[in-house]
């Protein structure tokens, strides 16, 4: 999961571009995309000699996802990237849909329970959406915020006097 080489320049440059770009907690978040880009172009790769019926059915899993789009092949899956992963995130997808200001936005209403999925509320910003989930992500209404408590009292004694 971590890189072979932990002080490649090009490598940390280029990774710090797509923490920012994503609103990405750590680099860690970045190799498990990378890793799972990795995995799922290894069963690709197994599938290239498959019969055309699983070839069929990995790619309609893939679609449904949101990973590739329609009337795709095996090769399409080969030419995957890190951010095709990333785009899919619940996060990213919060902000595509102008619920956030940035991506730390979507973030933080990802994580404190501000996002919901259809009828459930997920607070997981690395959750996979899939196309059919997209459809039905709601921003649950911010509170307002409450008067402090000085506030009120300063309020009550005015009323009462």
């Amino acid at each position: 999961m971590r890189p072979a080489k932990p002080f490649e320049t090009e490598r940390i440059q280029e990774e710090n571009k797509v923490k920012e770009k994503y609103g990405l907690k750590s680099k860690r978040e970045i190799w498990k995309a990378e890793a799972q880009v990795r995995r799922l172009r290894g069963i690709a790769k197994r599938l290239i000699t498959a019969s055309a019926e699983k070839q069929e059915e990995f790619l309609n899993k893939l679609m449904a996802k949101g990973f590739l789009k329609s009337a795709s092949k095996i090769d399409n899956v080969l030419d995957m990237k890190k951010e095709d992963y990333l785009e899919r995130r619940l996060q990213t997808v919060v902000l595509r849909k102008s619920f956030a200001k940035s991506a730390k936005h979507a973030r933080q209403l990802v994580t404190h329970r501000y996002i919901k999925i259809g009828d459930r509320i997920v607070n997981i910003p690395s959750y996979s959406v899939n196309l059919n989930e997209e459809k039905t992500i709601k921003l649950i209404p911010l509170k307002p915020k409450a008067e402090p408590k000085a506030v009120l009292e300063v309020k009550e004694n005015a009323e009462g006097n």
